[in-house]
């Protein structure tokens, strides 16, 4: 299957049609991560992170259940959470 998230020199490009709902997306574009969201109402929701450590791990993570966890270890390394 495409991956609906797809980069080159000219941008980001998103296929919502091919995404699945309630599952982040990432990539890297200009040593920027991007974060794709499509919630349940097929509203897609769009972050870009350029903090370069985050950025960095960010880059080195394939499986979104690791993307999961590393903003969950994130949020509790800075008391983001509450």
């Amino acid at each position: 299957m495409d991956s609906p998230i797809s980069v080159d020199e000219n941008g980001l490009k998103i296929k919502p049609e091919k995404m699945e709902k309630e599952k982040l997306y990432h990539c890297i574009f200009k040593e920027k991560a991007m974060l794709i969201f499509k919630d349940s109402q097929d509203v897609m929701n769009c972050y870009e992170i350029e903090e370069k450590d985050l950025v960095e791990k960010i880059k080195n993570i394939s499986d979104n259940d690791d993307l999961e966890k590393l903003f969950d270890d994130y949020l509790h390394e800075q008391d983001l959470k509450n």
